[in-house]
This record gives C-alpha cells, structure tokens and sequence, in this order.
C-alpha cells in the first residue's frame, strides 16, 4: 500500500510541475502576442488620447476666433455699405 502512495505522489508532482509549466508558456505567449499587437499598432501611425484632445481644443479655439472675427468684418463692411449708399441717395438727379 506504501508503494501505491508514493506512486500517486511521484504522479501528482509530475502533473503539478506540467500545469505549472503549462501555465508559464501561456503567460510568455500571452505577453509576446500583446508586445507583437503594440509593435504593429505603434506603426500605424495612431495619435493618442491626450494629443486628440488637445488639437480638438486648438480647433475649437481657432474657429471660435474665426467666427469672431467674421463678425467683425461683416459689421465692419455694413458700417462701409451705409456711408456709400448715403451719398448716392443725396447726390441729386441731373
């Protein structure tokens, strides 16, 4: 009976030794696929979360000011058409 004990025991340490070495291969081949994945992602030419958002802020900035300014020349040109159409409605008629 003592013989079947260690046999089972040789056995279990057998099978433990293979799980755990089982397991290791499956995080070394986890972490190649994941460093392979970053490889191929890094080369797309992929932009990160905080460079979006900062050129979306410059954008948004930029047409604001845009729209400012568009304002202002259109305020400007209406002060410039009033004059003009002034003095063509007092020129008098020949």
């Amino acid at each position: 009976m003592q013989s079947q004990n260690r046999i089972f025991d040789d056995l279990a340490k057998i099978i433990n030794g293979a799980a755990g070495t089982i397991a290791g291969v499956g995080r070394e081949a986890e972490a190649s696929a994941r460093e392979r994945a970053k490889e191929w992602i890094g080369g797309l030419d992929f932009v990160s979360r905080d460079e979006f958002e900062a050129v979306k802020a410059m954008a948004a900035a930029a047409r604001d000011e845009a729209d400012a300014l568009k304002a202002r020349l259109d305020a400007l040109e209406g002060k410039a058409a009033k004059p003009a159409a002034a003095k063509r409605a007092a020129k008098p008629k020949a």
